[in-house]
């Protein structure tokens, strides 16, 4: 099968209730799954994923992808769909549909989601070019608009350079990786 479809987390609630395989991957960083975990999911990080690590699979039982909101999941499908045969699934309202559809979910404090650390990062960014403009060198300015503009073209091309770049960062990377 080619391609994937999009699925909320009560529809799977439904599919697992009635006794079909469940296979749930998480695709987020190995960080942010030990902070919060649907439980019985395994975790891929999309970024291992995008750097062709092998996956095992069970037979053909369908596979379903979730992140914090579904975009990672999308990104994780358009790149196992033409690697695996198995038909991909994206649960489309994260591991907050699948809390709310009644799923177990296992969490551990101290976590800092990927995309929290992306909005710290950026406004981080922002404020030393703005006080550096100020204090030092206007020059300092571009560093605010250079955010800017990555944060315009992450919005508009659905992908996030700071986001890839924070998810290698070693406090994301599971204890003992």
């Amino acid at each position: 099968m080619s391609g994937y479809q999009l699925i909320t987390a009560a529809e799977l609630k439904a599919v697992s209730t009635e006794g079909a395989p469940l296979c749930l991957v998480d695709v987020r960083t190995s960080a942010e799954f030990s902070g919060e975990q649907v439980c019985q999911s395994q975790c891929w990080p999309l970024q291992d994923i995008e750097m062709g690590v092998e996956m095992k699979l069970p037979n053909s039982d369908p596979v379903y992808l979730v992140c914090a909101s579904g975009i990672r999941s999308k990104m994780a499908a358009e790149v196992l769909q033409n690697k695996i045969a198995n038909p991909l699934y994206v649960i489309s309202d994260g591991i907050a549909g699948c809390e709310g559809a009644g799923f177990a979910i296992e969490k551990n404090s101290g976590v800092i989601s990927l995309e929290r650390q992306v909005r710290i990062a950026a406004g981080l960014f922002v404020l030393v070019g703005v006080l550096l403009g100020m204090l030092v060198n206007p020059s300092f300015y571009a560093l605010s608009a250079f955010v800017g503009a990555g944060l315009i073209f992450a919005g508009i091309s659905n992908t996030c350079a700071m986001g890839l770049l924070l998810a290698k960062m070693p406090w994301n990377q599971a204890k003992g990786t």
